[in-house]
């Protein structure tokens, strides 16, 4: 075992994987020789070549387009969007693409692309550097969308994602990126290394696609949150003295509803926590599920607490995040009713 943050768990898969597999090849803006804005893909043009590690033009509609190319030639892209917010310049290439040849071709071709992407808030990085697309993606059939919580995770799960046969938006929490969040923004940063999910063996393994996980072991109500959210989650359960059980949903499709019905027919209760805006949010999907499968086990309304229906403001930050007080408030109103 080894202690890494998140950028040096995705790091270090990045160079095992394209050390077992010569078809393996990384590109995206930066990726190559400066190793990607926040380094996560420090070494690999020197290691491997840049040949098999390149840097694009600023262009994500390119950047897909060549990488479905590839993909569907027989190669294992892993393609970096710098940024989320930047992503949807690729979006048609990706829906219209990626996601459909498999279906369109009777089988016959597949597209294994994983496409890597920061999302998030957290860092003041204002409108354009702070949006969390993940909604838009699980609406598209075809695509998996997932998002680590911790650096095991990330690692097992980008293994997981460059392996499979078929598209993955491996969406990463940059807020995360060099420790857990407790939602207290006027606090020192706690370093991954304080952290047991920091312990991340050498070696290949993975985390399945479409396994949830058990953050936080609970009775009085059942929190389903994935990314930054589920160390915030648990931060506001136990500041708060609440029996809250957290799920990491950790893929968001393919959804483990088999562990978010197990948990919410034994609480009764339900809180869906996710930092991107309200509004046809995936925590409306969810709110779904657990209505359509959970009714009858249900003790109260299932509550949400989310981005507001606003542009990410850079000023006001925190007024915008869903931080421990509308979380709190989210845990009260679920126990109350």
């Amino acid at each position: 075992m080894t202690i890494m943050n998140m950028i040096e768990a995705i790091n270090h898969t990045h160079h095992l994987m394209m050390a077992r597999d010569p078809e393996i090849v990384t590109f995206g803006e930066d990726v190559g020789y400066f190793g990607g804005v926040f380094r996560a893909t420090a070494g690999l043009q020197k290691k491997f070549g840049p040949q098999r590690v390149f840097d694009t033009p600023i262009s994500e509609g390119g950047i897909m387009g060549i990488a479905i190319g590839m993909a569907a030639y027989g190669l294992r892209p892993v393609a970096e969007i710098q940024f989320a917010d930047y992503i949807y310049p690729g979006f048609d290439q990706i829906v219209s693409e990626a996601a459909r040849i498999r279906y369109r071709t009777a089988g016959e071709w597949s597209v294994p692309l994983t496409i890597r992407s920061p999302y998030g808030g957290g860092i003041f990085g204002g409108q354009t550097h702070s949006q969390s697309p993940e909604a838009l993606f699980t609406h598209v059939a075809g695509i998996s969308t997932v998002i680590p919580s911790n650096p095991y995770d990330a690692k097992g799960l980008l293994i997981s994602a460059i392996e499979s046969n078929d598209p993955v938006v491996f969406f990463e929490p940059k807020r995360i990126y060099n420790g857990p969040f407790d939602g207290l923004f006027d606090r020192p940063v706690t370093p991954w290394a304080k952290h047991p999910k920091a312990e991340v063996p050498e070696g290949h393994y993975t985390v399945p696609l479409g396994k949830a996980a058990i953050a936080r072991e609970g009775n009085e109500l059942t929190v389903l949150a994935y990314g930054t959210m589920v160390h915030v989650a648990i931060a506001t359960a136990e500041a708060e003295g609440i029996d809250a059980e957290v799920i990491d949903l950790r893929s968001l499709v393919p959804v483990d509803i088999e562990a978010i019905e197990e948990s919410v027919k034994k609480t009764g209760r339900c809180v869906i926590v996710h930092e991107a805006t309200r509004t046809s949010g995936f925590g409306a999907e969810l709110a779904s599920l657990v209505q359509e499968r959970c009714f009858y086990h249900l003790e109260a309304p299932v509550q949400r607490a989310t981005g507001w229906d606003t542009p990410y403001p850079h000023s006001l930050e925190w007024a915008y995040f869903p931080g421990p007080i509308r979380i709190g408030n989210a845990y009260k109103k679920a126990l109350e009713a």
